[in-house]
């Protein structure tokens, strides 16, 4: 939240190419996206009709035609899928999908985190042997499965990959490989998420079987759309970069939960949220809907997430909802001692190297729990502005560990760098994108993997991190503290990663302030330059962090958002950083 020597500020600029937008469009949202490289209204088009075609994703015709044969020969598959939320909706969305097409049976299996760890292992296999499957389909994960694929071939089980995560040197020996990041080069969307890349999967075996005239007035053709809360939800919770493409599938996702059209368990777990749907947008699904079903995998088995997902009728959703809020309350609790623990530790070795903070952060704790370390290091991540791994214990020896990055640094290239200069000898196991990736090693190794990731982050990111720097739009007009302003920039987006929601600063006189839910701060502020108005903020997880009080002035990095209570709607600041003037 804070730092002693404050942070750097930097006003993005818009581009410079020629402006296309239209000329209706508010002074402000031009502004903002512009500042974010949109220039055109074709960079807002987010109908379903521009959709860039599955033609040029690379396999997927391969995958198609093998899906649509299955199905049509009514062979029994198995969707086998991964424990985060990303994971947990392509597994949803590939099993309605797929019944929806009139697949005979479909189950799916997701790797428990405790037993199997990640992705399609050979001791999955083993297990997935036992539903006697015909056809294994991968969601979110595959990739990287070459002795899990192998395995399954040699129990007379083909396999269809689907993913999107970042390829190793070799590919698996699967029947067929779509992943945006394999010889994709050309499709518009290579930043899918893994329920992006199911869906178009889906969408290309429609088109086969209905070149097939296996559709009637019996068995008629599925509108795939209707799942596209689901692509919505697992496309915000993956964080991946919200270009062109992933806006258009999490607006259509928005859209369908705003009308009344949502799953009955994605509106189960927005109820368990405090949030309502007709005014959903890309942050209640992030921040609200999919820390309830990430719960799940982090803390016991991501089937509870996927049921919730699939339950057919409300009271059915609400009781799933309902486990879920209570190992999501659960996993706070425990993230909330983690992070403590790993703030002292990060202040202490600061206090014993004078300040010294490494360009990445590198943690282990033999009492954590690594279904939570994720997350923390996220927290740690935005409240030091630096990438961070941090450990936890697995078995045998072994440590796992979660990596979230910043802007500007590639972490699983990063992971890449660490495992080359070591000679393979330290990591033993990593996958993952950019901005998050997961990896293993024995713990006997963790010092020595720690150096060597701070040697080479420093030769990418230098000694001041650019996690350090703020970037902001500027300072709000002292006539946009409003209720209307905070809708329209509420709606504008959808608002995510690499499209980020709007942020500026400002200096302010602090009017009133209090602790509420004993880690935050709310404040009754008043911009500096229109002294007359006063408008509601609230500093989460800001009050052990600053000492400020009535009449103080201080400089605040904040967004403008609509707090509702008790059914009345008011601007509020979201506060970011704030630090006395």
């Amino acid at each position: 939240m804070t730092d002693a020597s404050g942070p750097r500020i930097r006003q993005r600029q818009p581009a410079d190419a020629a402006d296309h937008l239209p000329e209706s469009l508010p002074a402000i949202l031009r502004d903002l996206y512009r500042a974010r490289g949109v220039t055109s209204a074709q960079a807002l088009e987010y109908g379903l009709g521009s959709m860039p075609s599955p033609g040029a994703l690379a396999g997927i015709d391969e995958a198609a035609r093998t899906l649509a044969t299955a199905i049509m020969a009514g062979h029994r598959l198995l969707v086998v899928g991964d424990f985060d939320a990303d994971g947990a909706t392509s597994t949803a969305l590939a099993v309605k999908g797929l019944r929806s097409m009139g697949a005979g049976p479909v189950d799916y299996l997701v790797p428990n985190r405790f037993e199997f760890g990640y992705g399609l292992s050979p001791e999955l296999v083993a297990v997935a042997r036992e539903r006697r499957p015909d056809l294994i389909l991968t969601v979110d994960n595959g990739i990287s499965a070459n002795e899990g694929v192998e395995a399954a071939g040699a129990a007379g089980i083909d396999v269809v990959v689907t993913d999107h995560h970042l390829p190793g040197e070799t590919l698996p020996s699967a029947l067929a490989i779509v992943n945006p990041q394999v010889a994709s080069n050309t499709f518009e969307g290579r930043h899918l998420a893994g329920v992006g890349v199911c869906f178009y999967v889906l969408l290309a075996t429609r088109a086969r079987l209905r070149a097939e005239a296996w559709f009637d007035d019996q068995r008629p053709e599925p509108n795939l759309a209707e799942h596209l809360d689901l692509v919505a939800l697992g496309t915000v919770a993956d964080v991946v970069p919200l270009d062109r493409v992933n806006r258009l599938l999490v607006e259509q996702g928005l859209r369908r939960i705003r009308s009344g059209r949502a799953t009955p368990g994605i509106q189960a777990l927005l109820d368990a949220a405090g949030r309502e749907p007709a005014r959903v947008n890309a942050t209640d699904l992030g921040f609200g809907a999919a820390p309830r079903l990430n719960a799940a995998g982090r803390l016991d088995d991501m089937s509870l997430g996927i049921e919730t997902l699939l339950a057919a009728d409300t009271a059915t959703a609400q009781q799933c909802a309902g486990r879920l809020e209570r190992l999501n309350r659960e996993r706070r609790h425990l993230e909330r001692e983690m992070r403590d623990a790993a703030v002292a530790d990060v202040e202490a070795e600061s206090l014993e190297t004078q300040g010294d903070v490494p360009p990445i952060l590198c943690l282990f704790d033999p009492r954590w729990h690594q279904g939570v370390v994720g997350i923390v290091a996220s927290r740690l991540k935005d409240r030091f502005r630096r990438p961070v791994v941090a450990f936890a214990p697995g078995e045998a020896g072994e440590i796992k560990g979660s990596a979230r990055s910043v802007p500007g640094l590639h972490m699983r290239d990063l992971l890449d760098a660490v495992n080359t200069r070591s000679g393979g000898r330290i990591v033993q196991r990593f996958g993952g994108h950019a901005m998050a990736a997961g990896l293993t090693l024995q713990g006997d190794q963790f010092q020595a993997f720690k150096a060597l990731l701070v040697e080479c982050a420093r030769e990418r990111l230098g000694d001041e991190p650019d996690g350090e720097v703020f970037w902001t739009d500027g300072v709000l007009p002292a006539d946009a503290y409003t209720l209307e302003t905070a809708s329209l920039l509420r709606y504008a987006g959808p608002w995510g990663a690499e499209f980020p929601e709007p942020r500026f600063h400002d200096r302010f006189r602090v009017q009133n302030q209090r602790v509420v839910g004993e880690h935050h701060l709310k404040l009754s502020l008043s911009p500096w330059e229109a002294p007359s108005t006063v408008i509601d903020a609230i500093a989460f997880n800001a009050a052990a962090d600053v000492e400020i009080g009535r009449g103080q002035v201080v400089d605040a990095i904040f967004r403008l958002e609509i707090n509702r209570y008790r059914g009345v709607d008011s601007p509020q600041l979201i506060v970011d950083h704030l630090a006395p003037a």
